[in-house]
């Protein structure tokens, strides 16, 4: 059965040396000092392998069953979901007013991604919820607030977003739920959803479905849609559980992946639902949980890339195949192990180097929503909702990626179900589809977020990217390996947007058919920069005299491969950008 391990070591070397998260003048942030992050840390990894880990197969070969319109959850999940609440984890960076612990969201994304990679569908009963939560914090009446939040931040009660119907995915605009005034108040929903990740199961005493639907009259379109909240059981004014509401699991899909979670669909059927926020403005509520599930499902192809290298690296020092071509290294053996081959060594070093600077990223992005947040920082703010899209869809395409990879290194083996690589590809696999496929994150970018506020949070990225480069250009150990590469690909990354600002007045397709290379590109310049910070703090590290050289080393070595090897592929992101819409165009539909 494969293994996971808590990445706490490297989380603790970005939280403290390459982000200094203590150092910040971030609200709270003074709290989290090294001790302290590392009880958290080691705490959620033991709890990551010892419980969630060994029902990752389980919950892949049993999946779920809806019985009688009850979903049974996988056997052990029930009770590693009591252990969950217990521990307090749900809650963990949710406000205390409401049960939570108040921790930043930094730390809620470093233990999000050790239980993504331990269980990725069992993960998603609470991220769901945390999501569902985030949205009624924000838009929510005080009411709404005090019925709901109590019991969904400690996962007594949890939550899910509803938005896909069978005919409308993407395009929201066409959905046809409606939602018909009652004169309490209240709302029926009437309407069919699918895709609804944790719609119906058996772990908690109420299911607080957030769903999307127009109100009778509204205006045509994206804009008559409303955000309602609609509870499997309706909550009465005591707080106590009333009577079932008219929602209902109609079926189960069969997935590619993530088969402990419950993908559902959901009939609604005159069902009581009460508006969250405006009407007419459920999309601006929506978004408030669809940008933070964005941020999650990123993390979710990033785990699943730490947890497949773990395991392939495994068996490239165990695996005995081949001899090494510049000698025998296995003399006692009757071959040398796996490792001792290039382009083994290649493949391992890419997806190393891609888990490491791919959680740097990810922590960093988790930062600027602490900024945003607590510190009411409105650039940080908009930098993060630049990023957004990037996190979401470079981390989870680069992530099946490596998840790929790591099957590779086993042959055939990797493609045998009891060796468990196959399920590290298939769960990674829907990361790139939902919450918004990878191919709208990129239109989003370029489309939406690159002009926004005038282009001012792009040109802050790139102010970023200078300002580092020039405050360590007298370094020699960075120059060359670190600081050179980051200004070259960073100068890809202007020349696209340039080409974009020229060529996107003109045919607005020439922007949109290099949208996605831009997110590529983008996102390697990210990986880049991270690599660039890493570097100096392991020199740091290094020129002190730390008492662990060998983790310092063995990070410049890393940077190094990934800005020599992986960061040169903004030249070729930005050559096809440049060739516009024409090739893309070319065909009529007919000729395809």
């Amino acid at each position: 059965m494969p293994r996971y391990t808590a990445p706490t070591k490297d989380m603790q070397f970005l939280l403290h040396e390459v982000l200094n998260v203590t150092g910040q003048d971030v609200p709270g942030y003074d709290e989290i000092e090294p001790d302290f992050t590392a009880a958290v840390l080691e705490e959620a990894g033991k709890i990551a392998s010892e419980v969630l880990t060994p029902l990752n197969v389980v919950g892949d070969t049993e999946g779920c069953v809806l019985e009688n319109g009850v979903v049974r959850t996988p056997t052990g999940f029930k009770d590693a979901f009591e252990q969950m609440k217990e521990g307090g984890w749900p809650g963990l960076d949710m406000p205390e007013q409401y049960g939570g612990q108040n921790m930043p969201v930094v730390i809620g994304t470093a233990v999000g991604e050790m239980f993504s990679g331990a269980n990725q569908a069992f993960t998603m009963y609470q991220g769901l919820t945390h999501g569902a939560a985030s949205a009624i914090l924000a838009h929510g009446t005080d009411q709404q607030k005090d019925t709901y939040l109590p019991n969904m931040v400690s996962c007594d009660w949890t939550g899910t977003m509803n938005l896909t119907e069978p005919h409308a995915g993407t395009d929201l605009g066409m959905m046809r739920t409606k939602a018909e005034p009652q004169g309490d108040g209240s709302y029926k929903i009437t309407g069919q959803k699918i895709f609804i990740s944790a719609g119906e199961h058996d772990m908690a005493e109420n299911i607080v479905h957030l769903v999307l639907a127009k109100i009778t009259g509204a205006p045509e379109g994206i804009k008559g849609v409303s955000l309602f909240i609609v509870p499997k059981f309706l909550v009465n004014e005591d707080g106590s559980l009333g009577a079932r509401n008219g929602v209902a699991c109609g079926k189960i899909e069969e997935k590619m992946g993530i088969h402990g979670n419950s993908t559902c669909v959901m009939n609604y059927d005159e069902a009581t639902g009460y508006l969250l926020g405006e009407e007419h403005k459920g999309m601006r509520a929506m978004f408030t949980m669809m940008n933070e599930a964005r941020l999650g499902v990123g993390m979710q192809g990033l785990a699943q890339a730490e947890v497949a290298f773990q395991n392939a690296l495994d068996y490239a020092k165990d695996r005995l195949q081949g001899r090494d071509v510049t000698g025998v290294k296995n003399p006692d053996g009757p071959a040398d192990p796996l490792i001792v081959h290039p382009d083994i060594r290649r493949s391992l070093m890419e997806q190393k180097s891609f888990a490491e600077g791919g959680r740097a990223f990810l922590l960093w992005g988790a930062t600027l929503i602490d900024r945003a947040h607590r510190g009411k920082d409105a650039d940080a703010d908009g930098l993060i909702s630049l990023l957004t899209p990037v996190i979401k869809g470079f981390l989870t395409d680069k992530g099946y990626d490596m998840t790929v990879q790591a099957q590779q290194v086993y042959g055939g083996h990797g493609y045998i179900e009891e060796w468990g690589m196959s399920q590290f590809t298939r769960d990674a696999r829907i990361a790139m589809i939902y919450e918004g496929a990878n191919g709208v994150q990129a239109l989003d970018l370029v489309g939406r977020k690159l002009a926004q506020d005038g282009g001012k949070h792009v040109l802050a990225f790139f102010d970023l990217v200078k300002g580092f480069i020039k405050e360590n250009e007298g370094d020699e150990a960075l120059k060359a390996d670190f600081l050179d590469p980051l200004k070259a690909a960073s100068k890809d990354l202007q020349a696209a947007g340039m080409y974009f600002m020229a060529e996107g007045m003109k045919n607005p397709n020439n922007a949109l058919s290099g949208s996605y290379d831009f997110m590529h590109l983008f996102g390697h310049v990210c990986l880049g920069l991270m690599w660039a910070q890493m570097a100096k703090a392991a020199q740091a590290a290094l020129d002190g005299g730390t008492s662990d050289p060998d983790f310092y080393e063995t990070k410049l070595a890393t940077g190094r491969f990934y800005m020599k090897r992986q960061l040169p592929m903004t030249a070729t992101h930005l050559a096809r950008i440049q060739t516009g819409a024409e090739p893309v165009m070319a065909l009529d539909a007919a000729n395809f």
